[in-house]
């Protein structure tokens, strides 16, 4: 019975806490902390149909190029690196170091060595210009504090013909909705290609020309 109490008031703390972050986070563009990690990549859906998804948009191909702006633990980032296999290159980058300690980890004992590591925010002018054939953010977008210029910095280090992945969730804090991203999207230069899923969760692929 104690350890049943013990377990009620252990799952009541990081519901407290977790309800406290997403308070926060809606008055402050503040990451998901490294501790709720389990939030963004539960261990049932390392591979799940979102997942799947998710991969089946980018289209990947052995040797691209592949930037995951604010990967957090790695959901994407492994299997990525996978398919564009050992001549391609997935670039793992998170605000925190946490996150891509976490990313190592799970890489190291997948045996995935094609994984760069990059601790920063997007629009801190730290990518590469001309360098990706395709980059990722996935509820991202919202916990940036100026989103133009980071637009402006993605846009620049996609190559030509490039595709930027953009998913929103209603469930995420920073959630974007659909005409914010379409005009700030718009207005850095790219050229909308697919669009999937509803006005509350949903998946833009976008082409740089």
């Amino acid at each position: 019975m104690d350890l049943l109490i013990f377990i009620g008031i252990l799952f009541l703390v990081i519901v407290i806490l977790s309800l406290g972050w997403r308070f926060a986070s809606q008055r402050r563009s503040l990451p998901c902390p490294v501790w709720m990690k389990w939030m963004l990549d539960p261990p049932f859906s390392w591979m799940s149909g979102r997942t799947k998804k998710t991969l089946k948009h980018l289209n990947l191909s052995s040797g691209m190029q592949v930037l995951d702006a604010g990967c957090g633990p790695g959901r994407l980032s492994i299997p990525m690196a996978k398919l564009i296999g050992p001549f391609g290159i997935v670039t793992a980058m998170d605000i925190q170091e946490g996150m891509l300690e976490e990313v190592k980890k799970r890489a190291e004992k997948d045996g995935d060595g094609n994984i760069l590591y990059l601790q920063g925010g997007i629009g801190e002018g730290k990518l590469e210009p001309e360098r990706y054939d395709r980059i990722v953010m996935i509820t991202v977008l919202g916990e940036i504090p100026d989103r133009k210029k980071a637009m402006k910095e993605i846009y620049g280090a996609l190559k030509s013909g490039g595709l930027l992945l953009i998913e929103e969730t209603i469930r995420d804090p920073h959630f974007q909705r659909v005409k914010a991203v379409r005009d700030l999207a718009n207005e850095t230069g790219f050229v909308e290609k697919v669009w999937d899923g509803s006005r509350f969760n949903y998946t833009i692929l976008f082409e740089k020309p």
